[in-house]
Formats: C-alpha cells, sequence, structure tokens
C-alpha cells in the first residue's frame, strides 16, 4: 500500500460544505472542556487545524460503510470529525474514563452521528466476543506509542481490516514491526505531512490485518505499556 499526503484543500472544502457542524462541535468542546477536561486547543484556528483537519487527513483510508472501532476516544479525535465528515462509517468509540463517555454520547446525539460509546478499556475489549475481530478499521489518535497500541487495537480489527494509528512528527514503524507481525498485520506504512499555517508535522502509520491474532493478545494488566510486544 502506497500513502498519499493528505489534499487539505480537500480537507478545507469539507470543512466549509459542514461548517455548521463543525462550528456546534467547537461549542460543544468549549461548553464542556472545564468540566470534563477534554482539550488544551481552546482557539478556533487551532481547533480547525490541530484537530477537525488533522483527524480528517486519514479519511481515505477508511472504506465506504465501515464499522470502525476508536481506542482511547477522548474528546473524539478523530471519530467525530469523520463521521461529520463520511456519513457512511459508523463508530463505537472505547474510552474508559465515564466523564468523557458523558461527553461522547452528548455530542454524537447533539451532532446526529452513528456512534456507539463504550465505556471500557481497549485490553478489555480485545478480548471480549463481542468486540474482537468485529471492526472494518480500528483507529486512535496520540493514545501510545505503536507498539503498545497495536496490541490494544489490532485484536478489534477483522481478518482483511485495517490498523490506523494518528501520531506525531516521529517514525514508529520499526518500533511496532515485532507486535504487528505477532497481533497477524503487515509491516506498516507511513505518510508524513505538515499541517496547515505551521501548526505541527504529523504522521499516519496504516497497517493491514493479514491474520487473526492469537488468543494470548491483548495480554492485559498493563503488560500492553510495561512491557511492550
Amino acid at each position: 500500500m502506497e500513502l498519499r499526503a493528505p489534499d487539505f484543500g480537500q480537507i478545507r472544502a469539507v470543512l466549509a460544505r459542514e461548517r455548521e457542524r463543525f462550528d456546534l462541535f467547537f461549542s460543544l468542546l468549549t461548553e464542556y472542556n472545564a468540566r470534563f477536561n477534554l482539550t488544551s486547543i481552546t482557539d478556533p484556528a487551532g481547533a480547525e487545524i490541530k484537530h477537525f483537519a488533522d483527524s480528517l487527513a486519514g479519511m481515505e483510508y477508511f472504506p465506504k460503510g465501515a464499522l470502525v472501532a476508536e481506542v482511547g476516544s477522548g474528546a473524539g479525535f478523530p471519530s467525530i470529525p469523520l463521521m461529520i465528515a463520511r456519513g457512511d462509517l459508523s463508530f463505537r468509540l472505547f474510552e474508559s474514563v465515564g466523564k468523557k463517555c458523558g461527553f461522547l454520547r452528548i455530542a454524537a446525539e447533539r451532532l446526529g452521528l452513528s456512534a456507539e460509546i463504550v465505556q471500557m478499556r481497549a485490553e478489555d475489549a480485545g478480548r471480549d466476543p463481542a468486540f474482537r475481530e468485529r471492526h472494518d478499521v480500528c483507529c486512535a489518535r496520540a493514545v501510545a506509542r505503536l507498539d503498545t497500541l497495536a496490541e490494544y487495537c489490532v485484536p478489534l480489527v477483522r481478518r482483511g481490516g485495517t490498523f490506523i494509528a494518528y501520531k506525531g512528527a516521529e517514525s514508529e514503524k520499526e518500533l511496532a514491526k515485532n507486535a504487528l507481525s505477532l497481533l497477524g498485520c503487515a509491516p506498516a506504512e507511513e505518510v508524513f505531512y505538515d499541517l496547515p499555517c505551521g501548526m505541527g508535522k504529523r504522521n499516519l502509520t496504516v497497517s493491514k490485518k493479514r491474520s487473526a491474532t492469537p488468543p494470548a493478545y491483548p495480554r492485559g494488566r498493563g503488560a500492553e505499556r510495561r512491557d511492550p510486544l
């Protein structure tokens, strides 16, 4: 798979087309931020680029009509911008913090989005037959380093599906090579890009799932972070 740098001209057009709902989402973020500790980015221009545009940077890698799991949803990035832009996508949002789940439910209802919010740790969801290998895609943004993140996310992806990680400026491809192989994924592909207006460098990492994840994973009890694969 050859990844392409995001087309921010196209992304700006999507943001303009859905201006009313993105403005509503921003107002919800600012309204609930003090209570729920959702984001440190509270200025409109920063949120527009660092949250909304960055979330849409990977939208072409989500297949049409996909059921998507998001791990560590927090304030809903990239899931909520993707659902606003891509009405064909359905999301299951995994978030362990109750207050943040409360915000996600409010946002989904107010924005009219197709989302199921599940208060559960990713390592528990990955071992639950109701969720394990049930999704076309699993994505996450700014949750953990890639080898740890893979163990959280890949067990939720069906064979033939895709693991998508929104990362920072540094490559983590080699760091996660062993983990992805053990979990049933092909080696990761990366694309690096600059956010508009000099607001930072980012990296999108995509890996296809080739075979079922062995039953031993995810290991749980914090092993994913304490002792990455």
